[in-house]
């Protein structure tokens, strides 16, 4: 019997072998990397850190390749000049949905029948946009209002301590939810706004422990503890999204009727309602908090930059109608006229935000480079953009990448700059937090409202440090390249307080 396991094992590593070894690379195709570990390739260098090996690939085989990653041939291009070949071509061609359905099924449990990604797109974008948009980022302010400065007040007078990333991701997760999955009851009341700060705590606290699990959910490598942990957690955010649970709560968005009317024409059962709307919770709201986390993490190692961006609110203010003592919401206004806070959210921006851009090849096409050059792509691999590395930390782009450099997107005369260059020629795509093309997430303004909004109720109104002045920002969490907005390894404590 040990001989036969022992043949059994030879062969099949044979048998890997020469499926991984039979490919070879042909007249007008990338650089080929196959690495040295049949089948695996380089998957465990890219599980490890996915920056540092697409890094040393470039250095290695220039701004296209093709590596192999777990069975898998990755075709990665890293020219911003050339990312609209990618990002705009017909989905016939490269198409991003096998990926995304993939993953949805994986991480979420979520399988709906006959599922588009751009239909649903189509079918979201109108209440995102124009007076939906302005619906909620009124709405967003109000429920900022009920769980950031209601939660501050509750704790009472004096200093209280948590982590920056518990704070940002806490209160803008919550007032998020409440804004598209509705709120308590109308008119709000005391009674009813404690019962929003409860009930949205719930939500989070639930959310947070499925969150920090996400990437080994999506590389398929939970523990058996992590496993029946993760089961909990789902069954009681399933719970909790029900349409039935939903179906009570008041003031909810366009947004949210439109699409659970979208699932019950494509006759989802409501337990398949429920996990699509965990789904939804994670896209829409899952990369504000960390986003804003290191947005003022960045404020408050650099004074400087932080007395630009109060200056800059308190001018605003004092122009604003209305004193800020009977400000009931911001303005939008005041929101759309702070080039300062807008260029440190980019910069934020470029040196965190970290999605792959990714599309499977459908046929076997040439793809044209902006400096002329033109590859063949293979009918079922897969090709990924990383603006991560390019454009957004290119120092033939951006001088010092890796620094955090409040106005590097500010003219002098204090106006947005939105002309950078790579070789002489003027870049379309120089930060890509937002993706770009046909998948750029159609949730932007609402979200840099959002974030926007906390900014401003927490200068107003909050006191604000770090505990530790002098520690170093902490590093990445590595297992999160591609989910969007990087987290940190661990949080960074800070003291806060009502103003007096």
């Amino acid at each position: 019997m040990p001989w036969a396991v022992l043949l059994g094992l030879l062969a099949a590593l044979l048998l890997l072998l020469l499926l991984t070894r039979r490919r070879t690379r042909r007249p007008g195709e990338p650089p080929l990397d196959r690495g040295s570990i049949p089948w695996l390739g380089h998957a465990l260098e890219f599980g490890r850190d996915a920056a540092s090996f697409l890094t040393r690939m470039k250095e290695k085989h220039g701004d296209i390749f093709t590596v192999l990653v777990g069975g898998r041939y990755v075709t990665v291009l890293l020219d911003p000049h050339s990312y609209d070949s990618v990002v705009w071509e017909a989905r016939t061609k490269l198409d991003f949905h096998a990926y995304a359905i993939f993953l949805m099924e994986r991480i979420f449990d979520v399988q709906l029948p006959h599922y588009s990604p751009s239909d649903e797109k189509a079918r979201m974008k109108p209440t995102l946009l124009h007076r939906d948009l302005q619906a909620l980022t009124e709405a967003m302010d109000t429920n900022l209002r009920t769980v950031l400065l209601g939660d501050a007040t509750e704790a009472g007078d004096g200093w209280h301590e948590m982590g920056l990333l518990d704070f940002s991701y806490n209160f803008l997760l919550r007032a998020g939810y409440l804004t598209q999955y509705g709120v308590e009851a109308l008119p709000r009341t005391p009674q009813s706004q404690a019962q929003d700060r409860a009930h949205s705590a719930d939500v989070f606290h639930t959310f947070r422990q499925l969150d920090l699990l996400l990437p080994k959910l999506a590389r398929g490598s939970l523990s058996v503890g992590d496993k029946d942990r993760v089961s909990r957690v789902k069954g009681h955010l399933w719970k909790l999204l029900s349409p039935t649970n939903l179906a009570t709560r008041a003031h909810r968005s366009t947004w949210l009727e439109s699409y659970l009317l979208h699932l019950q024409e494509m006759g989802v059962s409501e337990e398949m309602q429920a996990r699509a709307l965990v789904l939804q919770l994670w896209a829409t709201q899952g990369n504000m908090g960390p986003a804003t986390f290191w947005l003022l993490l960045f404020l408050l190692k650099q004074p400087e930059a932080l007395a630009a961006v109060r200056e800059e609110l308190e001018g605003m203010l004092r122009s604003a109608e209305q004193p800020v003592s009977q400000m009931t919401a911001i303005p939008q206004k005041v929101l759309d006229s702070m080039p300062v806070l807008d260029s440190v959210l980019s910069e934020s921006l470029r040196l965190t935000a970290a999605p792959f851009i990714t599309r499977e090849v459908v046929v076997d096409l040439a793809l044209p480079l902006a400096d002329g050059r033109e590859f063949s792509l293979r009918r079922g691999d897969r090709l990924l953009l990383f603006p991560f590395l390019s454009p957004q930390k290119d120092p033939d782009i951006y001088t010092d990448p890796e620094k955090f450099q409040y106005d590097r997107f500010l003219n002098a005369d204090g106006t947005e700059k939105k002309d950078f260059y790579k070789d002489g020629k003027r870049l379309k795509n120089y930060n890509m937090p937002w993706g770009a093309g046909l998948n750029q997430c159609l949730g932007r303004s609402y979200a840099i409202n959002s974030i926007k909004q906390f900014m401003v109720l927490v200068l107003m109104h909050l006191d604000l440090e770090l505990v530790s002045p002098e520690a170093e920002i902490p590093e990445f969490d590595l297992s999160r390249y591609g989910f969007g907005l990087m987290q940190p390894e661990h949080d960074v404590p800070i003291r806060y307080r009502v103003r007096p």
